[in-house]
Order: structure tokens, then C-alpha cells, then sequence
């Protein structure tokens, strides 16, 4: 099935601002109401991604998502009339959404599942390639290696502290590069870019670091402003508005392209930025689905978890998917995200 009949199809795919959706393992208990009714006929599905991109890019990349997922579920006897999906304007957006059932599933990360999970269980976790490093010292990352990605598929990744052209991101690189160890006074001097609270490789994870090397938090720097998306904060970056970021490791394999012709960087991206700190493995991204839904039946669940392995496994959903930076998806369960319960707790100490 080519990849242009789903672009063409008069199927309403509704991409705005608000994307919520969290992915379940095990397929059973998965909502407040085991008695909701299966019904067959939906008239819509609504479908919220957390804002991984910018929302233009997100929105053009997964134009073809809504159709593929509404024949995927026709194929098990649901009739769908229309599949809604919206970008979040944050992380925790989607997560509201998720809670108050005003979105059915959502693409979110593990940090934002666990966040909510009190209302969202987790279906799916997302698989991707793996990158070329995966070392915890920072400075093996500052070699002239570029990152690049690798055959090899994983379901987690890491978050890095990344320094960029700044005078105060330089210095920091320089010490790292030095092999010395940065003091808290050191870092608190900077200013940070970070994604919302409950964004795993934008905040929770980096501030797990903070906590574990200084005893101290992102909430306790001194300088920090929050980006709406890691585009946002790679051109921050460039543009020596701050002088550090937070995100997921491959940052620099996937903006490196634009840091010139479009974040305004001034010479090559691995020659102006530097990693300052590796975290802890992530859990990889959910898919998950809202307890509150009033189309969340068991059956639709598994439906839906099913519509998604099969899209991840054919070529044109693999193009699709590829603006998320998955390549295919396989059954998760709650206690998969039990090592982001416990950062998550020790971030309320």
C-alpha cells in the first residue's frame, strides 16, 4: 500500500496543539472501567503526540498516521469515523489530556506515563536505533566522533547536558574536556534551556544527575527558562541565548543538519557544542491510553496496541514513524517504568 493513497485520503486528521498518549503492556486492567462497552463503531478517535518537534513538523510528518491507523482497526472490526490527532503544546498537556479523558491515547515519553499513570496505562514502548555512544563520560561524547546512528534497535536511551558556543558553554566544555569535574557553582552560573517537569530526557533525568553529583535540582538553578520543543532549544543554543540544554542524546545527530542553515550557528554543530553530562538509561516512549476514555473497551485497546505494531513493521509506516524517531513498537507493562517511579520520587525529596 503506497505511502501517497493515505495522503490523499478525505479522512479529517486533525493536527493542532495538545498531544497526550500513553501506551499499556499486558493489555488487561488497563482502564478504571473493565465493563465499558466494546463497541465497534467510533465516531472519533482522538489522538494527542507530545511535542518531541515542532509542531509543523510533527503535523506534515504524520499527515498519513490517522489513515493508516483507521484501516489498521477496520481490518479487527472497528469502524472509526474519524482519528483525531493533535500535538501538545507540552509534555504535561498531554498528560491533562490523557487525565480528563479529553484525549483517548497519546505518544508521550516514560516520564510523562508515570506522571500520570494514575489516570493513562501504558500499551506499547516505542523501539528506535541506537547510537554509535553510549558511554556515561561525558567527554568520551566531546572526541570529533560525530554521534550517528546504528542498526542496532533499543527501548531506552539516555539524556545528556549539552553546552553550546556561548562563553560560559565553552568554559564549561573546557573543564569537562580538561577531565576536571564541574562545581554546582559552575553550573548554576549558566543558563539552562529545559523542557517541561515531566519530560524524561528535558528535566527529570538531567535533574536526577544534578541530585546524585550535587545534591541539587534543576528547580534549584539559578537561571533556567523552558522550551515548547527541543528545535526550541537548539536554536537557543546556537543563538548563545543559553549557554546550556538538556534533551535526549542523539540531539546533535538529528538537529546537527540545521544548526547552521537554520538555528543560526556559526560553524559546525560537534565543533560549537560539547556534552557536559551523560544520565542513567531512559525507558524509551509509550504510547498509552486514557482510563477515562469512553472508547478505551479491552478490546479496543488491544486493537489499537495491535494497529500500532503492524503500522511499525510495514515500510510505509516505518516513513511515517520515522518523525518520531521509532521504528516499531512492542508490548510494554506498567513495572517497565519502575526505575522512573523511583527518579521520579526521588525528585520529591
Amino acid at each position: 500500500m503506497k505511502l501517497t493513497k493515505y495522503l490523499k485520503k478525505g479522512m479529517a486528521v486533525l493536527l493542532t496543539a495538545t498531544f497526550c498518549m500513553g501506551l499499556s503492556a499486558g493489555l488487561t486492567g488497563c482502564g478504571k472501567d473493565t465493563t465499558k462497552e466494546d463497541s465497534k463503531d467510533i465516531d472519533t478517535f482522538r489522538i494527542m503526540i507530545a511535542p518531541y518537534q515542532d509542531a509543523d513538523t510533527l503535523l506534515t510528518g504524520l499527515e498519513p498516521l490517522g489513515g493508516m491507523i483507521k484501516d489498521e482497526l477496520a481490518t479487527q472490526g472497528y469502524n472509526v469515523g474519524n482519528v483525531e490527532i493533535t500535538v501538545g503544546t507540552s509534555y504535561s498537556a498531554v498528560g491533562e489530556a490523557l487525565s480528563a479523558g479529553t484525549a483517548d491515547a497519546g505518544f508521550i515519553s516514560g516520564g510523562t506515563y508515570v506522571t500520570y499513570d494514575d489516570d493513562c496505562d501504558v500499551l506499547l514502548t516505542a523501539q528506535r536505533k541506537a547510537i554509535n555512544k553510549d558511554s556515561l563520560n561525558a567527554k568520551d561524547w566531546n572526541d570529533g566522533t560525530e554521534e550517528a546512528f546504528t542498526d542496532n534497535l533499543t527501548t531506552y536511551y539516555r539524556s545528556i547536558i549539552l553546552a553550546g558556543p556561548s562563553a560560559k558553554g565553552q568554559e564549561l566544555a573546557a573543564k569537562v574536556n580538561a577531565g576536571q569535574k564541574l562545581t554546582w557553582d559552575d553550573l548554576n552560573g549558566a543558563t539552562w534551556a529545559v523542557m517541561g517537569a515531566s519530560s524524561a530526557s528535558g528535566y527529570i533525568y538531567p535533574s536526577l544527575w544534578l541530585y546524585n553529583n550535587y545534591g541539587k535540582q534543576i528547580s534549584d538553578l539559578a537561571n533556567v527558562v523552558q522550551s515548547d520543543s527541543y528545535t526550541t532549544s537548539m536554536s537557543r543554543l546556537a543563538a548563545g541565548q543559553v549557554d546550556v540544554i538538556v534533551g535526549f542524546a542523539h540531539m546533535r545527530a538529528k538537529y546537527a543538519a540545521n544548526w547552521m542553515s537554520k538555528f543560526g550557528g556559526t560553524d559546525d554543530c560537534y565543533k560549537q557544542t560539547a556534552v557536559l553530562a551523560v544520565t542513567d538509561q531512559i525507558m524509551d516512549d509509550t504510547i498509552c491510553v486514557s482510563k477515562n476514555s469512553d472508547i478505551m473497551s479491552e478490546g479496543f485497546k488491544k486493537a489499537f496496541a495491535d494497529a500500532c505494531i503492524n503500522i511499525g513493521k510495514s515500510e510505509d509506516g516505518l516513513k511515517v514513524l520515522n518523525v518520531l524517531s521509532h521504528i516499531g513498537y512492542q508490548y510494554a507493562q506498567s513495572s517497565d517504568y519502575d526505575a522512573e517511579r523511583a527518579a521520579q520520587n526521588m525528585l520529591k525529596k
